[in-house]
């Protein structure tokens, strides 16, 4: 009897214990980020076609575990194994119906402010050289900062979770920024005025203005597209299909400009390729004629041609030298790190890093003889210095922890340094240029993420975020390295000067 009765109430539990259940686990735990319906939102879309190489287990892993380097939590102590085995599955269904979102979708998009007025002068008397944008993630949010005074011009909304550095017109007057769900907001900032928005992608990384200020693209990873718009009225110039040479699609994991080439570079996420998209009145041609001795190269009508450069792995974070000849790339997935010339397509040294380098935030200054480059890592608690002749790592500074954001200025000694991740997220090392030794460690705020610094146009002060909720945006004297103004701010993220944008000032990530 008492058998009995112990093998009833065992069945009785397990009858009352909850079965997993991958919709409203994806509901409480993953929608917030990743959207109600999977495509994406703070978070990149959810659904295989962007999942890419994160197949089978290891879609679990980072479920239970988290991504590091990222702002993706892991749920090990909130769901059971069996709950994550469950909404893996589930993540790996496709959708009933993915929208396609080509030209005609992108320009319905199309939202014009009626009440703006363009106006010849700006409407504040600050210096327009010296405007400080900064990203408020916190309520979706950029206020507009005089340079000079740090009183506040403007606060105005944004599309939901700001993506990627906004991006100025070469004249400084207009800026561009572009949301994780893929809308791209034009602003006047003479009028202090939105001009219009569009929805270019429905998961897009990042954009790249040209250098003649025509074109603006976006990067997306849903669908898998680069969307070219007329910077002029937001107009669809080209939706190119990001497919690799044998056909493979793939999401674009950012696209950069190359000013001197007067083209577009994007980095890809699934296939080993980087592409070239020109945007220039005379594009180079590609391919030859039956004879090319007689009949000369074949004449290219295509208003964006594409050039496909096949690169040894995959890459999908760049940094470039002056000349935008040199692609310094490395896989966010692996270790080390590769140069492509962009001239003859081909790659021409190997990099020494390990640690998941951000090259995205590296920077460089003349330092000798030579320019050096330097990057975060975003497993190691290590800053590497590169020479930028001989591709050689020369030095590597120990920190408290891996970084995300590197900055200086060609007016200051300095590097400022970001310890983004783990316990000693709350720290900003500064690091001389010369001896490229830490002289000081900030700690602003303790026990918060202190992260990302600009300066202002004169390199005089450095702006720092406190990245919290209540934050600040904190105002050093860039030659004391002492607190000059504090400015609270919600959950300040990327801060972005006007001059050292469009100049691309030393130190300035580009």
């Amino acid at each position: 009897m008492t058998r009995l009765i112990a093998s009833l109430s065992a069945l009785l539990l397990m009858t009352a214990a909850p079965l997993a259940d991958p919709t409203a686990d994806y509901a409480a735990n993953c929608q917030d980020c990743h959207g109600a319906n999977r495509l994406g939102g703070l978070g990149p879309a959810l659904i295989p076609e962007t999942l890419g190489r994160m197949r089978g287990p290891d879609l679990g892993v980072v479920i239970r575990d988290g991504r590091k380097a990222t702002q993706m939590p892991g749920f090990g102590e909130v769901l059971s194994e069996e709950q994550i085995d469950s909404l893996t599955e589930f993540l790996k269904q496709p959708l009933s119906e993915v929208p396609e979102w080509r030209e005609a979708d992108i320009a319905a998009s199309r939202v014009v402010n009626e009440e703006y007025e363009a106006v010849e002068n700006p409407v504040w008397s600050s210096d327009p050289m010296n405007i400080t944008l900064v990203v408020e993630t916190g309520d979706h949010h950029v206020s507009v900062l005089d340079g000079d005074t740090f009183e506040t011009l403007n606060r105005f909304p944004t599309p939901f979770a700001v993506h990627g550095g906004p991006k100025f017109s070469p004249d400084g007057r207009f800026v561009f920024i572009m949301s994780r769900d893929g809308w791209v907001q034009k602003y006047d900032l003479y009028a202090l005025q939105e001009v219009g928005r569009i929805r270019a992608g429905l998961n897009s990384r990042n954009i790249a203005m040209s250098a003649d200020g025509k074109w603006l693209a976006v990067a997306n990873y849903l669908p898998m597209t680069l969307t070219i718009l007329s910077t002029e009225d937001l107009g669809v110039a080209a939706v190119l299909d990001a497919k690799g040479k044998d056909g493979t699609p793939s999401r674009i994991s950012a696209v950069y400009q190359a000013p001197p080439r007067e083209s577009f570079v994007l980095a890809l996420k699934d296939v080993p390729e980087i592409w070239e998209v020109f945007y220039g009145k005379n594009p180079p041609q590609f391919g030859f004629a039956h004879d090319w001795r007689i009949e000369g190269p074949v004449k290219n009508e295509d208003p964006f041609p594409v050039r496909k450069i096949t690169t040894p792995d995959y890459l999908d974070d760049f940094f470039f030298d002056q000349s935008y000849e040199y692609v310094m790339g490395a896989s966010r997935s692996g270790e080390g790190g590769q140069v492509i010339d962009l001239v003859i397509g081909r790659k021409t040294a190997d990099l020494d890093l390990p640690g998941m380098p951000h090259l995205g935030s590296g920077i460089t200054w003349k330092r000798g003889d030579t320019t050096v480059m330097a990057t975060p890592h975003l497993k190691e608690g290590t800053i590497s210095i590169i020479d930028m002749k001989t591709w050689k790592t020369v030095e590597r500074i120990e920190t408290l922890g891996p970084g995300f954001f590197l900055r200086s200025h060609e007016n200051t000694p300095y590097v400022w340094a970001d310890v983004f991740f783990g316990p000693n997220k709350d720290v900003m090392h500064v690091i001389d240029k010369e001896s490229l030794e830490i002289v000081k460690t900030l700690r602003p705020v303790e026990g918060a993420t202190v992260a990302h610094v600009e300066f202002t146009k004169d390199g005089r002060y450095a702006l720092v975020s406190v990245w919290e909720d209540d934050g600040a945006v904190i105002v050093y004297d860039a030659a004391t390295l002492e607190e000059v103004k504090r400015l609270p701010m919600r959950k300040p993220s990327g801060k972005y000067n006007v001059w050292n944008k469009i100049t691309f000032s030393e130190g300035t990530s580009h």
